[in-house]
């Protein structure tokens, strides 16, 4: 530790606030909470470390707790080389203004962004001028495929992850012993301005070094581990082994509770132990983009095999009882890590779970169904759940067991049979409180934060219905401009309405002269497809269009009408045929109903279906913490 700001607060521009310390210090008051995992308060506390560090000696620094993640400075002949600037704008600068005010200020001489997740990249304005990254003058270093995956891993389904996303990361939960105490791979997401600025350089090869300000590195590309797009980097002036999220202070996610495709856990597996035979043998020093630092080579040789088993054991054990007939709805009963990783903290599952980790390696390579036929077509819960109630002999009986249940702690026993009840009685407060007390207790017994911050969320909602609330960031115009204009017509497709569909054609002809694409858009039997690099025969439309006009649209910057009186969007051909399309699409919004009888009022379900820019794209998802 070299220095501990003298605040605790960030603030944006307006004077918002975007990231809070002080909310947290109830933590540092020695108090053990019975209404925390034991591990998780730990966790937490350690997680309160607020300030810059010294990971080797006048060479590299960290400054921690000003995010998720933490920002890392390797000290160049002239500069500063910048790891991994954060979510936000905000906490980037403060951090890059601290370290300067500490240590002396010197330029940012490059920017290595490690993966392709938000809390990752999505600070680099607060760090560098995007005109120096363009014209050379600051490189921008990222993995193979980092581009792809920074924008279209949450766009799909982005409005469905951004809801879920208040239940892994507790957005609207009261920070306090009852309520967000911690995300485990740092304190919370940053709620500031989040950019994107294309990479200048781009590290595909497997293992590809380069020197920048006189700092040699060794970049390992990573593929298909924690983030599809992500890579290691080897110091190898100061044996020191920068681990990205590959290795943090805790096993992480195979599958995100936010939703993301699940991930491989044998593969990632055998990239740390390509590190770890070929890094982890010299290195003095392990840091990372999450947690804290190792020093000596026995430990770091030690966390690096903790992690390593770990994580092919989560693979190897899960399949060796699916072999034997154990399915995606017993596997997170059955499975269990060996007594020697549970003696590991760097092995314990805070920011994933076993539980949930567990049903991810089956739904991998088996997937969701169990084999019962009985689960192959299910009936949704709300069509389900009268029948229970009804063969369980209405409400009142259901709720006088659950009220033993809780009495006797058996939590999970009492929501297998509340839930029903709710399912089938909406409106029924009793039910939902019940539920809610359930879902708190097992909230609070939980070692990963994201497990108890999505029984608590649950709770808040079956007691007081959806809350309002800003999502955790505010995202600048970046995200969507990096899109594809591919990626934007094939989520044009997710956004039709199929009720406005029904027997109706066209074809268009995209054309965005100014970068040679062109695309061949067709409406037939209610479905939206669209191919790059063709134009269809005889379209109905044909639309001209500059790329940088075209990401007006996107960003809601401009309408379309407004582009084609400017002039800027020819077309040519009927008119009528992109008002109908624009008819037909609808805006979805992060406010529809998970938990049953918890809609607000005034809500439509998770869409907006009248919006004022039919074309706008709405935001990705925020991939902050994997």
């Amino acid at each position: 530790m070299i220095a501990v700001p003298p605040y605790k607060q960030i603030l944006k521009e307006d004077g918002t606030v975007v990231w809070d310390m002080e909310s947290y210090e109830w933590l540092l008051n020695g108090e053990d909470f019975e209404s925390i995992h034991p591990s998780l308060q730990r966790q937490a506390v350690l997680n309160m470390a607020y300030g810059l560090y010294e990971v080797v000696p006048d060479r590299i620094y960290q400054v921690r707790g000003y995010d998720l993640a933490n920002i890392s400075f390797i000290k160049g002949d002239r500069g500063w080389i910048v790891f991994d600037p954060l979510t936000a704008k905000e906490t980037a600068r403060a951090a890059l203004d601290f370290i300067n005010d500490q240590l002396g200020e010197r330029p940012v001489t490059a920017v290595v962004i490690s993966h392709s997740h938000a809390d990752h990249f999505g600070g680099i304005r607060g760090v560098v001028d995007e005109a120096d990254v363009r014209s050379g003058k600051v490189p921008v270093i990222a993995p193979v495929g980092f581009m792809d995956h920074a924008v279209s891993e949450n766009v799909y389904a982005g409005n469905a992850m951004n809801r879920r996303l208040f239940y892994q990361y507790g957005v609207l939960l009261s920070r306090s012993p009852f309520g967000h105490v911690d995300q485990s791979i740092g304190k919370n997401t940053a709620a500031g301005t989040t950019g994107l600025i294309p990479p200048s350089r781009i590290i595909s090869k497997p293992i590809e070094q380069i020197t920048i300000d006189g700092i040699e590195m060794e970049f390992q590309n990573t593929p298909g581990t924690e983030a599809p797009a992500e890579m290691n980097t080897w110091f190898p002036q100061f044996k020191t082994f920068w681990a990205a999220e590959n290795i943090t202070g805790t096993i992480h996610n195979i599958y995100t509770l936010r939703g993301a495709l699940i991930r491989d856990p044998l593969e990632w597996s055998k990239k740390i132990n390509e590190a770890l035979f070929r890094y982890g043998s010299k290195a003095d020093v392990m840091f990372a983009s999450h947690s804290w630092p190792r020093w000596g080579n026995a430990r770091i040789q030690e966390v690096m095999r903790a992690q390593r088993d770990a994580y092919a054991h989560l693979n190897n054990n899960v399949l060796h009882h699916a072999n034997k007939g154990v399915t995606i709805n017993e596997i997170h009963n059955v499975y269990t890590l060996p007594e020697s990783l549970k003696q590991q903290w760097a092995a314990h599952s805070y920011h994933g779970s076993e539980e949930h980790n567990s049903r991810a390696v089956i739904n991998r390579y088996l997937g969701y169904w169990d084999a019962n036929p009985t689960t192959l077509t299910p009936l949704s819960p709300s069509d389900s759940a009268p029948l229970y109630v009804e063969m369980m002999g209405g409400a009142a009986p259901i709720l006088d067991k659950a009220k033993a249940l809780l009495k006797a702690g058996q939590y999970l026993l009492a929501t297998e049979i509340l839930d029903k009840l709710v399912y089938a009685q909406p409106n029924n407060n009793t039910a939902k409180d019940l539920l809610a007390d359930a879902f708190e207790q097992i909230g609070y017994q939980k070692e990963s934060p994201s497990v108890r911050n999505s029984f608590l969320a649950a709770a808040l909602e079956l007691r007081s219905g959806i809350p309002s609330g800003s999502s955790p960031k505010t995202s600048g115009p970046d995200m969507i401009k990096a899109m594809s204009t591919q990626l934007w017509l094939d989520f044009l497709g997710i956004r039709l309405d199929p009720d406005q569909t029904a027997g109706k054609a066209f074809r268009i002809n995209l054309n965005t002269p100014d970068n040679g694409e062109r695309f061949a858009v067709e409406l037939s039997n209610d479905a939206l497809t669209s191919i790059q690099g063709y134009s269809g025969n005889a379209p109905d439309l044909t639309i001209t269009v500059e790329r940088d006009q075209l990401e007006r649209l996107m960003t809601g910057s401009a309408d379309f009408d407004q582009l084609v009186q400017e002039g800027v969007m020819q077309l040519d051909g009927s008119r009528a045929v992109a008002d109908n399309l624009r008819s037909m699409l609808v805006q979805f919004t992060p406010d529809f109903e998970i938990l049953p009888g918890t809609t607000p009022a005034g809500s439509n379900q998770g869409v907006n279906a009248n919006p004022a820019q039919p074309l706008r794209q709405v935001e990705p998802a925020d991939t902050a913490g994997g």
